[in-house]
């Protein structure tokens, strides 16, 4: 399941499923859910029958009815073959995941206390069962006992174990997964075939995926398409008739398959396909197309400060000494004090005074040093090192302490804390021997290019939320930095609720990611919302989306991914419907200019004979499903820019183009079949 792992385009197990799965396809039954694919294929049988009785009777023509009825049955074919690479690409993942499902042995623990081993596929929703080290938890549910090391590459490709535990939010456990580390008691959550693992699978492998809204409207505009041109063919004949021009079925055929749009057609099913198969080589997996979908039409997005917007741990940032003390003094002090402190905190004190004072780690032994580690009630942490009483906390508690030593906190100093105060910083306050050092400022590091993304969403017209629990001073400087639209601070799970209402109240698409079961409300409320895969069963069944990951910055990617869903069948429809235009001058001057010689002034592609202008347009019909496969499986390129810029360039690139380039196409296959003598 990792991105590393993802299958190429053109993989070759996946390519000999797809030639196989395209023939089986054409079961009518089928067929019929995509009317316009359906539609050839009746013409191409329609051809077939047609054929077989002009062979028995000896019909002149022959060579050319066959090439028409072949190239029919090939454009059936390689709609087939897009949606089956689509599929295919989902199944290969789907493979992954079956290797990491096996029905492992449970030990169910008994109402008298006792335990049975049985298989896990006799697990019910509620037994409890004992994990040790080395077993594989075998099915969904939450640690209700203990705490252990998890193995979870099975699941999300990532190597690196992590910690679960019972209570909080990183209780829930994913059956297939293989405990480390000391022992468990999980409470089951699913039943047989209704895990998580069983999700995935039937998830990823896309064939049982449903339409979203907008490819069913588009499903019927095209379906709409069709039963209009198909009266205008149908109309032709007898104008043909009246007019004394002979047209066969072949060529009538021909003109409606090359109207219709059977590119787009042939495609839909594989771009829809294509894009929730991009989740999954991102690690994650979505509940339906229509999550992916809302994802491209969101217009705000709700992030969590930390871990999303910041890097999850304030770190030190600078050294201000107070008067009559040198910042090496101060980083000095800071550093010694901050040697045994293992949090993220302690460590980056330790790392600015390096890399800004040439200050290194000393080690320093119990015999030299005596460490006070931090508490609750002193609020204080430092160290009693030759003759240096160093000590490092809170504003209030080192002021206290200053006082009991019959000292001060400077005025300089005090400006200095509420300065970073005001900031949205925090300062921690440094004395030794009973004097004010000066003050360590301590901030929410802002991820790097996070801003640069931010102003990439505004300029798609998506406004960004920042939601924290901090003050409201705090989340405005964090806010200003990071360059958010607004934010909303001291958020309680109800203020997240009625916020995403008021969005949506307003006609908006709301995202945000949670992993605990107090943002389950929220997530279900959301259009698009992503659980983390390390939060709890209830956010992840709260949720449409879960991230493997549990990267809650993957929200900004899954826009990108819903945005290029969308563009990618734009563009290709657009596409589509331009290159019938080049159609239209090959097939109609093909049928009548015989009757009507004034009609030649329309082939202005200047093609050799009416048969190889009908045979170079049904051919290039054909050839350009094939030659668009890549695009509608890798998807159009991902551009920020309003929609107004995204609808000129798409008119310019995929409009004016889908004109220009089946001129070209036809042309060049007319001169091959000249060359060739195919007519």
């Amino acid at each position: 399941m990792s991105k590393t792992k993802s299958k190429s385009l053109w993989d070759a197990k996946i390519v000999s499923h797809a030639l196989l799965d395209c023939v089986r396809k054409l079961d009518p039954r089928m067929m019929m859910r995509n009317p316009v694919m359906f539609v050839v294929e009746v013409g191409s049988v329609i051809t077939s029958v047609l054929l077989v009785r002009d062979a028995m009777r000896h019909v002149p023509g022959f060579g050319f009815d066959l090439q028409i009825t072949l190239w029919l049955w090939f454009t059936v074919l390689f709609a087939n073959f897009a949606e089956a690479m689509a599929e295919g690409r989902g199944k290969a993942q789907a493979d992954t995941l079956r290797k990491a499902k096996s029905d492992t042995l449970a030990n169910r623990l008994l109402p008298d206390g006792r335990t049975e081993v049985v298989p896990g596929s006799k697990l019910r929703s509620g037994d409890l069962v004992i994990v040790s080290a080395g077993e594989v938890i075998p099915g969904d549910g939450d640690i209700i006992e203990g705490i252990a090391s998890v193995d979870e590459s099975a699941i999300t490709g990532e190597s690196a174990p992590v910690i679960r535990e019972a209570g909080g939010d990183r209780s829930a456990v994913t059956g297939g997964t293989r405990v480390l580390s000391d022992q468990i008691k999980v409470k089951i959550s699913s039943n047989p075939g209704e895990t998580f693992l069983d999700r995935m699978i039937a998830l990823v492998e896309g064939a049982e995926r449903q339409k979203t809204p907008n490819e069913i409207a588009l499903n019927i505009l095209l379906a709409g398409l069709t039963v209009v041109f198909l009266l205008a063919v149908v109309t032709l004949q007898p104008f043909a008739i009246y007019s004394k021009a002979s047209q066969t079925i072949f060529v009538l055929v021909s003109l409606l398959v090359c109207l219709i749009p059977t590119t787009i057609g042939a495609l839909l099913s594989a771009i829809g396909i294509a894009g929730m198969d991009r989740l999954v080589q991102h690690n994650v997996l979505a509940m339906s197309g229509r999550a992916v979908e809302a994802a491209g039409d969101v217009n705000t997005l709700l992030l969590d400060k930390t871990g999303t917007i910041t890097l999850g741990n304030r770190q030190a940032a600078e050294f201000v000494a107070a008067p009559g003390v040198s910042n090496d003094q101060l980083a000095d002090a800071a550093q010694l004090s901050s040697l045994p402190d293992e949090t993220p905190e302690g460590r980056s004190i330790v790392i600015l005074a390096k890399e800004q004072y040439g200050l290194r780690g000393r080690e320093l032994g119990s015999p030299q040093a005596q460490f006070v580690p931090f508490s609750a009630h002193t609020r204080m942490s430092g160290v009693n090192f030759d003759g240096r009483v160093i000590r490092k906390g809170a504003v209030d508690a080192i002021q206290r302490y200053l006082s009991e030593n019959s000292s001060y906190l400077p005025k300089e100093v005090q400006a200095t804390v509420e300065t970073i105060a005001r900031a949205g910083g925090t300062p921690l306050v440094v004395a030794e021997n009973g004097r004010a050092l000066g003050v360590i400022h301590l901030k929410d590091i802002v991820k790097g290019g996070i801003k640069e993304r931010f102003a990439q969403l505004r300029a798609m017209g998506i406004r960004t939320v920042m939601i924290t629990g901090d003050n409201p001073l705090t989340a405005a400087a964090i806010a200003r930095e990071a360059g958010v639209d607004d934010f909303l601070a001291q958020a309680t799970p109800k203020d997240k609720m009625d916020l995403i209402k008021k969005e949506q109240a307003e006609g908006k698409l709301v995202a945000m990611t949670g992993d605990g079961t107090n943002d389950a409300p929220a997530l279900a409320q959301s259009d698009v919302g992503v659980a983390m895969n390390t939060g709890t069963q209830a956010a992840k069944e709260a949720g449409n989306m879960v991230d493997l990951d549990s990267n809650p910055t993957k929200l900004l990617e899954i826009v990108e991914i819903g945005k290029q869903l969308l563009m990618t069948r734009g563009s290709l429809t657009t596409f589509s419907i331009a290159n019938d235009v080049a159609k239209y001058f090959a097939i109609i001057p093909a049928m009548f200019a015989g009757t009507f010689p004034v009609l030649n002034a329309l082939n202005i592609m200047h093609l050799a004979t009416p048969q190889s202008a009908v045979l170079s347009a049904v051919i290039f019909n054909a050839l350009v499903i094939i030659a668009l496969i890549p695009l509608a499986l890798r998807g159009v390129k991902y551009r920020p820019m309003n929609a107004e810029a995204l609808l000129r360039r798409n008119l310019l690139l995929y409009g004016v183009g889908g004109v220009i380039v089946p001129f070209i196409g036809i042309k060049i296959i007319d001169v091959i079949i000249r060359v060739v003598g195919l007519a």
